[in-house]
């Protein structure tokens, strides 16, 4: 997990936008923070994140949104306001709609609760 820390990597869907680790635990509860950039021409087609075991949970606040496009789209979030995400990536299709124009950041926190 160390080498991932503070540095810029491809995000897991390969359709343009870049993560960086803020910090994250293996114990006692299983999280990961991420600092994320969606530039122009990015997205993140509907998928759903997959865990072993437990209940997967992310919060993502919106520090910036792209000025067109770039929408998080969730079938049943758990809270959705414009800067506010809280959603169960492991049971909800999610996906983020293409960045036409400008950046977006958002910082996302995640974590697994044993069942």
């Amino acid at each position: 997990m160390f080498n991932k820390l503070f540095r810029w990597q491809r995000g897991r869907q390969k359709t343009g936008y870049d993560k960086m680790l803020l910090c994250g635990a293996l114990w006692p509860v299983k999280f990961d923070t991420y600092l994320l950039k969606f530039p122009q021409g990015s997205e993140v087609p509907p998928h759903t994140d997959k865990v072993k075991t437990g209940k997967h949970y992310r919060l993502n606040i919106v520090l910036k949104q792209a000025e067109v496009g770039g929408e998080f789209i969730c079938a049943n979030p758990i809270y959705n306001s414009k800067r506010i995400k809280l959603f169960r990536p492991d049971i909800c299709e999610h996906q983020v709609s293409k960045v036409i124009k400008g950046n977006r950041y958002l910082l996302s926190i995640g974590w697994v609760r044993n069942s």
